[in-house]
């Protein structure tokens, strides 16, 4: 308890707290604007908080960390281009509920369900972290991979229409990922002799171009057809809690998931998004309505990428290994901060790691503050004539998408995702798959060839492993269960129409 007093001590002073609140904002502006995200925003920082004391600078840190990861939301909601990666789940039903005038309601949802994922991040982090970072220290590449397969699930889970079209356009993600130098014998990959191709495809370009430059090409394609005006309403309005009954049960298993996620070095928030609304659009009792506008996808989504928020710092600080790619950032950060991570930590300075507690609670708060009160700003874009808007919005996107490596090449890699995401929806194949296959592609590689090389080639060593066949089992669970479902109605069907004839 002396630590702990010792450690909020340490944040409760001015320079801190408005680290905390100025980080946050700036974090949910970095994530509002198309084709930024968490990690150039804490880049963008870097040099300022050389010059900070220790917590100010952490805080800044953590607060851009928590907001970005929410601030993709609002334009996911509003204008259905993700601000960063991890809210591409949360596009799937928070415009369409902007579609239908329900946009404050929306961001009300998205908001409550990020502070609440934030939060439960962090009591995990304090009742359990030593045990969460054992466990994730288990994990080699056999069990990565296992993983990887069944995030794989999520395809035809979030694929409408056509589980084909889903899968089609999550191979062709992966394929995408895999233009570069290969990760294992470094040669050069699809990359047609050009140099400029040889450090890959950037995922963020490729975000920029599949939901942004894609809208603008569908809104300009739709102005010689008759289109219906939709009016959004302005503002930001919490969910009643009669709304909540039925969906706690959601919430929880979301904020499991991305905590779970989170903890394992090298995941991060956009796959825990999508693989917790693929178990939603599963179990939910409102399934049948997730992709048209139903809550559950949102809170599935919002919840489980901010749950990672926390978690991901269990490897980074117990460990020293980065959780997702923007711990990767901070973990330089802190170690010149005089910060160095690994179990000693916990040992010798325990009052550093309450504080980095503390230090995360106070930013969630605040993100909800900032997204409460700065809705409605947010929102007032949709007043912009649409010309104007998507104008900006592209202007914002293709800014975005450059400055992430300052590479021109971005740019045409943006342009020409655009084109694929407008032939993408008008041909009917969804564009989430795809970003799944790209995020989930150098993960599954990277761990299927390393676990190759560990058992000599034989992939049937993989099951010898309880906790890769434990996954492989629920994979196949998974995938086989609506083929068990059309078989239990066909055969119900039969017995009745049996039945009728006798």
């Amino acid at each position: 308890m002396d630590v702990a007093l010792l450690g909020l001590e340490q944040i409760l002073t001015w320079q801190t707290m408005l680290a905390v609140v100025l980080g946050t904002a700036l974090g949910v502006a970095v994530g509002v604007l198309p084709g930024l995200g968490s990690v150039v925003g804490i880049t963008m920082v870097l040099p300022f908080t050389l010059t900070m004391g220790q917590m100010p600078a952490v805080a800044v840190l953590l607060g851009i960390y928590c907001g970005s990861v929410y601030g993709g939301s609002i334009t996911a909601i509003i204008i259905n281009t993700p601000g960063t990666p991890q809210a591409a789940a949360t596009a799937l039903d928070g415009y369409p509920m902007a579609a239908r005038g329900e946009a404050d309601l929306a961001l009300g949802w998205a908001t409550t369900a990020s502070l609440i994922g934030g939060l439960f991040s962090v009591l995990v982090l304090m009742l359990a972290a030593p045990q969460l970072a054992a466990f994730s220290l288990n994990f080699t590449s056999v069990e990565y991979f296992a993983l990887g397969v069944f995030a794989l699930i999520c395809i035809a889970q979030v694929s409408q229409g056509s589980m084909l079209r889903g899968l089609l356009s999550g191979a062709m993600g992966m394929f995408v990922a895999t233009v570069g130098v290969d990760p294992v014998i470094g040669d050069m990959r699809f990359t047609f002799d050009s140099f400029a191709l040889s450090a890959g495809i950037s995922l963020i370009p490729a975000i920029v171009g599949l939901f942004a430059l894609s809208e603008m090409f569908v809104r300009i394609a739709e102005r010689y057809t008759p289109t219906v005006k939709v009016d959004f309403k302005v503002g930001f309005k919490m969910p009643p809690r009669s709304a909540w009954r039925g969906r706690l049960v959601l919430l929880l298993k979301s904020c499991l998931i991305g905590s779970f996620i989170g903890a394992l070095p090298g995941t991060g928030a956009a796959t825990s998004a999508f693989i917790s609304y693929s178990e939603a659009k599963r179990s939910s009792p409102n399934r049948a309505r997730i992709g048209k506008g139903e809550p559950d996808g949102i809170i599935a989504a919002e919840s489980a990428n901010n749950a990672v928020t926390g978690s991901a710092l269990v490897p980074t600080l117990a460990l020293g290994i980065p959780g997702d790619p923007v711990t990767a950032v901070m973990l330089g950060t802190l170690i010149v901060q005089g910060i160095t991570p690994g179990p000693r930590l916990f040992i010798e300075h325990l009052d550093v790691v309450y504080a980095i507690f503390f230090i995360l609670i106070a930013a969630n708060v605040a993100m909800f503050a900032i997204g409460a009160v700065g809705a409605q700003a947010f929102t007032r874009v949709l007043r912009v004539p649409e010309s104007l808007l998507m104008t900006a919005v592209v202007v914002i996107a293709l800014l975005g998408a450059y400055g992430v490596r300052g590479n021109s090449l971005d740019l045409v890699i943006a342009f020409a995702a655009g084109i694929v995401g407008f032939v993408m929806r008008r041909t009917g194949f969804p564009i989430a798959p795809m970003v799944i296959g790209m995020v989930l592609s150098p993960m599954i590689e990277n761990a299927l060839r390393q676990s190759l090389m560990l058992t000599r080639g034989s992939f049937w060593a993989f099951f010898e492993r309880p906790i890769t066949l434990a996954l492989f089992v629920v994979t196949a669970a998974i995938l086989l269960w609506p083929l068990v479902r059309w078989l239990l109605r066909a055969a119900k069907t039969h017995n009745d129409a049996q039945d009728r004839r006798t």
